[in-house]
């Protein structure tokens, strides 16, 4: 019988990151320790209102992005200044859990962010007060997955990072300990 899969970067918080989070922190319970809930990427296009061709380029991308098929968000009230009304299309999104959520984590944090230009880390003030980390990429090109020869124009990617920890300073050394590269 073939082995289940295992994404990597599951593996290494079950061994060595939950142990060093409960002697760090003292929890005396696994289930205490603090754990990445859920990934949920979102690509805001404006533009896509007017032109649908932009939410389809977006919906593709972003699906080869993330191995998951996004769905498309709709402006919940007109905006006048922006020539947008109630429920046009403005932007994707898609919500990773469990393995795929491992995976676009592992991917994200060994390839993506080095390649993009100039990089010194991620922001470590990004924290919501509750835990949970939101970073926003300028160009989704630094993503190996998405043909440059078929991209149009550039598209912004806001990841929010949700986690189960109850304070910033929980949710920051668990992504740190898993990785996530910190601006000194």
């Amino acid at each position: 019988m073939a082995e289940k899969y295992i994404p990597r970067l599951y593996k290494r918080y079950k061994e060595e990151v939950v142990p060093k989070l409960m002697k760090e922190f003292g929890y005396k319970n696994v289930m205490e320790v603090p754990k990445i809930a859920k990934i949920t990427l979102n690509m805001g296009l404006g533009e896509g209102a007017r032109n649908f061709k932009i939410i389809e380029e977006g919906l593709e991308e972003l699906a080869v992005i993330a191995g998951q098929r996004p769905c498309i968000t709709r402006a919940r009230k007109a905006i006048a200044g922006f020539k947008i009304r109630k429920g046009m299309p403005v932007g994707v999104k898609v919500t990773l859990r469990r393995q795929r959520m491992w995976d676009f984590f592992d991917k994200l944090i060994t390839i993506a962010l080095p390649r993009v230009r100039d990089f010194r880390g991620v922001s470590r003030s990004s924290f919501d007060g509750r835990g949970n980390y939101n970073l926003g990429i300028e160009d989704h090109l630094v993503f190996p997955e998405v043909d440059y020869n078929k991209v149009n124009y550039n598209k912004g990617l806001n990841i929010s990072i949700t986690t189960t920890a109850r304070t910033d300073e929980e949710a920051m050394a668990l992504l740190e300990a898993l990785g996530m590269p910190f601006a000194r």
